[in-house]
């Protein structure tokens, strides 16, 4: 189902969709009201959302169909300027399950990418399986019973944290980096599978929903406690053996770039003892074999529990290949860096 008020991209986005093999066009709708409307009718596999729409925004649309009719939902951002790019990490906090750029003219240059950008993403999400959401990440109950922890020590004077998401990435790392304080003792590197231009926004969001401060990397930087770096959009981001960030456009590895496998790859080889690998939610095996890597080289490797993973992709492959210290669910994983970094809960 595409959910879009004007009608020049619906038929774009229409066009685009059935010209794929892969996907069945069952209804193109111009408001949420017609949406949500159609919705216990059609039942679509998967929802293209607008996020500016006329009376009930995609937001709230979003919010409305992951409790009343859980679909998964494909956000169609139409800017990267701050007020549309605030909506569109909302929704994916909302439970909207990934962010793609709004396709324009056909003649316009870029157009094939991102047409094949989108089509991939609703199909790819199609087959998420979603759960009512009751709430914000955040209510989500604390009562789950984690697997055992491994013979693994952590370190005893860790220096550096490194986390990785794919889809579902936002809320959590939002999660995550809201459990700990401004003058949090470590510095933290993190990557998050999205589409370039919309990286620096993402952010941004961040930083305002967070205590430490949140900025794209940049190349040569030496990271400070407290603060949070992000791999900026089509860049990796690694560390140096001197302790700076290295910013990277070497290719991709898996097709992604960043590649959170690169980061813990590159703590592995210099920071290992001192290093804490955080694997969360996300499709796919990027981070696994690195975080296998830093596990076995001396650092700390924690994956995100079944329990609570909108995809358990990556953090199931890291514990495949023997990359898990400890399987956690969401809301403990705060609590305990918080508990490794030697920081008193508030």
């Amino acid at each position: 189902m595409i959910v879009e008020d004007s009608l020049v991209v619906r038929r774009l986005l229409a066009h685009i969709v059935s010209r794929d093999p892969r996907l069945t066009l069952v209804a193109a709708v111009a408001s949420a009201e017609e949406a949500l409307q159609e919705l216990p009718r059609i039942r679509p596999d998967v929802i293209s959302m607008d996020i500016r729409l006329p009376g009930i925004d995609g937001l709230e649309a979003t919010r409305r169909i992951m409790a009343e009719q859980p679909t998964p939902i494909v956000v169609i951002a139409d800017s990267v300027e701050d007020a549309s790019l605030r909506i569109s990490m909302n929704a994916l906090r909302a439970g909207a399950l990934s962010v793609v750029e709004k396709p324009v003219g056909m003649a316009t240059g870029g157009h094939e990418r991102i047409a094949e950008t989108i089509c991939t993403q609703l199909y790819i999400m199609s087959q998420v399986p979603v759960i009512r959401r009751r709430g914000s990440a955040n209510d989500r109950p604390v009562a789950l019973r984690p697997a055992p922890p491994r013979a693994d020590q952590p370190p005893q004077r860790p220096g550096i944290i490194a986390i990785a998401a794919s889809t579902g990435g936002p809320p959590a790392l939002a999660q995550v980096l809201g459990a700990l304080p401004a003058e949090f003792p470590l510095p933290v590197l993190v990557v998050q599978h999205m589409g370039g231009s919309f990286m620096e926004g993402f952010s941004q969001w961040l930083d305002g929903l967070v205590a430490p401060p949140v900025a794209i990397a940049q190349e040569g930087e030496v990271p400070l406690p407290g603060r949070v770096y992000v791999a900026p959009g089509d860049r990796h981001l690694m560390v140096t053996a001197q302790g700076r960030l290295r910013v990277s456009a070497e290719r991709p590895l898996g097709s992604q770039r960043p590649a959170a496998t690169l980061l813990f790859r590159s703590l592995a080889e210099h920071w290992a003892p001192q290093s804490i690998g955080v694997l969360l939610t996300g499709m796919g095996e990027d981070g696994a074999l690195g975080l296998a890597e830093l596990r076995q080289a001396g650092g700390y490797a924690i994956t995100e529990h079944e329990s609570t993973a909108v995809v358990y992709g990556m953090p199931a492959a890291a514990v495949r290949l023997g990359g898990s210290s400890l399987s956690l669910p969401l809301p403990m994983i705060g609590p305990r860096l918080l508990q490794l970094a030697g920081v008193t809960p508030p």
